[in-house]
């Protein structure tokens, strides 16, 4: 197991993973949309996004990074994220999504606990958030039962990117430096 830089030849499998019902039925974005082409667009634009953040140019606000969470022979089985990234106020929005074949299988796990890692250390943010609709009752658990802790949206010092309808939806977290053992 190990995160990288997303690839090209990723693009075939995050397209399944968008068309899979499974997956996507709780999520906020509708992926069923997407082509073959919409994933190498992001694939591109996030190695993109990834440099100019890695290399500290021109990235303050609303920047992103996007990796591959990568199983046996480097086979593409998801994608962890950090979103909406913002050196000023030191926040970031975490994201996972996970392949049908990889759930249950420990990669979530560890592609949250590396990209938090990422974030809070190598990145020096203070607070990594995220949100997840009620009904996702899998993530729900794995989040509750991995001891992140919920929070109430009004505590996230962020721009959040969601309707007052949304923000009201949605079952709230984050991860703070100073709380975080990892």
């Amino acid at each position: 197991m190990k995160l990288r830089e997303l690839k090209i030849s990723d693009a075939p499998l995050m397209l399944e993973w968008m068309h899979d019902e499974d997956v996507v039925k709780d999520l906020k974005k509708d992926f069923r949309s997407m082509t073959l082409s919409d994933c190498e667009r992001f694939i591109e634009m996030s190695r993109i996004a990834s440099g100019l953040i890695k290399s500290n140019i021109g990235v303050n606000i609303g920047g992103s990074v996007h990796l591959a969470i990568a199983g046996e022979n480097d086979k593409y089985m998801g994608t962890v994220s950090l979103k909406e990234i913002d050196r000023n106020s030191g926040n970031a929005e975490f994201g996972i999504t996970l392949r049908s074949e990889a759930m249950g299988q420990g990669y979530a796990l560890y592609a949250m606990q590396e990209i938090i890692k990422l974030g809070l250390n190598a990145m020096n943010l203070k607070t990594i958030y995220w949100c997840v609709d009620p009904e996702n009752a899998r993530a729900v658990r794995f989040y509750d039962k991995n001891g992140y802790e919920r929070v109430s949206y009004k505590d996230i010092d962020a721009k959040l990117n969601y309707t007052e309808k949304e923000k009201l939806k949605y079952i709230w977290y984050a991860v703070n430096k100073e709380q975080n053992q990892i």
